[in-house]
């Protein structure tokens, strides 16, 4: 017989099997001696009082042997023979995109402008140590895309758009830990990703499908108003009648391909600011409550929102025990963003912090759907011009910032590249820079001890989401003009995030494949 109960529990009787047992028996009112196995289906920390609390969705078998359900890789079919359907950009849209082509029977033919997921790792080592800017390849292009070497956050608030369980049950299959599937919070970690994104492509490969690595798509073949094919940097010619563009975030060469053939998109609000590192164990103290965390708690993590003079101000893509990396996507420009490792084992925090941009901040952005992503371009170039033209970013402490006072020295920090004293106020325009000094007051009424000249800011954070929407048919998932065109994931507008933008992929092929069918 099996029940299915919620309890909470302290972080010990969570981490310590005997004791759960214990807890669950008294709990539960079933003699410790006919529970034969207790499965964890959900896990939260509840860290809101001083006395801290392990939230535990469980299901206890009594009296019944448990045989565990482990989840397996479906039986794609052999798609080498069927339709091709290019998809452009091999990160979560892309690559299960090209996993819902092979279900619905087509062959899907990746073409992605950077390398594959190993060596991807020789143009970061040259980013980090000796400041050279890979254009294809980098922390945001490559195979996998921004997010497997930018901390595999799997947490999703799009529970709308689509099956989030069933995402992270392919991850699991092809090599994630189950535990995504019981945290609140689930997470893989940048050093565990890549043998999972590596499995995801030797899949599509053997069934059929072609993964193309250093293929940077420089036109689209357009007759009559609908997809016939793309061209290469390489001068090759791929023809296909159904295109899926998963091109990320920050493929800026894409945006202005397509405003240069008139094809329709749209400026679109976005959000920027700086990454903040604290030490971890401070975060631990403010957020725990406590002197020390102990055997039992996971490095903190924060979230914090509050609203700066009508402006929304917020803590985006907090990485507890993380490092903080330089996204730079070409040369004359310094971007960051933040990871973790799987075990979050690092002596610091990172978080962006960043403030809602609105199309009125953008001027022209009425007749020019890039004028978002040109007021993203200044900033990066203006940051990389103050601190020294290299990969050095500029920073701040954290109290010196809100003081408008430049920093008189800086310690090394998680950046690897290195940073230079800068008085941000040199970097921002005025109004993110005053809602970000007001901000960071704001947040330390929240989590007291935050605003701290051990915190120090690193400029900027600019790549939160894309500056330009593709617009698309709501129902067709067609772009508005272009037949065979769909607009997919981050770099459309239409995703935020692993989850979210493996579910948008899905969905495109989807549509693609209902179009082909029909």
């Amino acid at each position: 017989m099996r029940y299915q109960f919620q309890l909470q529990v302290s972080p010990e009787q969570a981490a310590v099997k005997e004791k759960l047992w214990k807890a669950v028996s008294k709990k539960a009112d079933i003699p410790l001696s006919e529970i034969s196995h207790i499965e964890i289906l959900k896990r939260s920390i509840d860290a809101r009082q001083k006395t801290i609390k392990v939230n535990l969705k469980l299901e206890v078998y009594v009296n019944e042997a448990f045989q565990e359900n482990k989840i397996e890789i479906s039986d794609y079919q052999d798609v080498s023979d069927k339709e091709e359907v290019i998809i452009v950009g091999a990160g979560p849209a892309g690559l299960f995109a090209a996993l819902k082509c092979i279900e619905s029977g087509l062959k899907p033919v990746i073409v992605e402008r950077g390398k594959d997921v190993r060596t991807r790792r020789r143009d970061l080592k040259a980013l980090n140590i000796q400041h050279i800017v890979n254009e294809d390849s980098n922390y945001c292009f490559g195979e996998g895309g921004a997010g497997t070497y930018s901390d595999g956050k799997l947490y999703t608030r799009s529970k709308k758009r689509g099956d989030v369980d069933r995402i992270l049950k392919l991850l699991v299959a092809f090599g994630a830990t189950p535990e995504i599937m019981v945290e609140a919070h689930p997470h893989i970690g940048t050093n565990k990703l890549p043998a999972i994104i590596a499995d995801i492509r030797e899949k599509i490969i053997s069934c059929g499908g072609d993964v193309l690595f250093n293929t940077r798509l420089t036109d689209i073949i357009i007759i009559d108003n609908e997809v016939a094919g793309i061209k290469t940097l390489k001068g090759e010619t791929i023809k296909a009648r159904k295109l899926i563009l998963a091109t990320g975030h920050s493929a800026r060469d894409i945006f202005e391909l397509l405003h240069s053939k008139n094809i329709k998109i749209e400026a679109k609000p976005f959000a920027l600011g700086v990454r903040v590192e604290h030490p971890q164990e401070l975060i631990d103290k403010i957020q725990y409550k406590c002197e020390t965390r102990g055997d039992y708690l996971p490095p903190s993590p924060y979230s914090i929102v509050k609203q700066i003079n009508g402006r929304g101000m917020y803590s985006f893509c907090m990485c507890p025990g993380g490092i903080i990396a330089p996204c730079a996507t070409a040369p004359g420009e310094v971007v960051t963003n933040g990871w973790s490792p799987s075990k979050r084992d690092q002596p610091t925090a990172n978080s962006g912090i960043v403030v809602e941009l609105r199309l009125s901040d953008f001027p022209g952005s009425q007749v020019n759907p890039l004028a978002a992503m040109e007021f993203q371009k200044q900033i990066e170039q203006k940051s990389w011009a103050e601190a020294g033209k290299t990969q050095r970013v500029p920073a701040q402490r954290l109290v010196d910032f809100t003081n408008g006072k430049l920093s008189q020295n800086l310690p090394v920090t998680s950046y690897k590249p290195g940073v230079t004293s800068v008085e941000l106020e040199s970097v921002f325009p005025n109004f993110i820079h005053k809602t970000l000094q007001a901000g960071f007051k704001e947040f330390d009424k929240s989590m007291r001890g935050f605003l701290t000249n051990e915190a120090i800011v690193h400029a900027p954070e600019s790549r939160t989401s894309s500056p330009v929407r593709i617009p698309r048919d709501p129902y067709t998932f067609e772009h508005v003009q272009i037949k065979g065109l769909y607009p997919c994931g981050e770099g459309a507008g239409y995703a935020g995030g692993i989850v979210s933008a493996a579910i948008d992929g899905e969905k495109c092929a989807e549509k693609c494949a209902k179009s082909i069918k029909a």
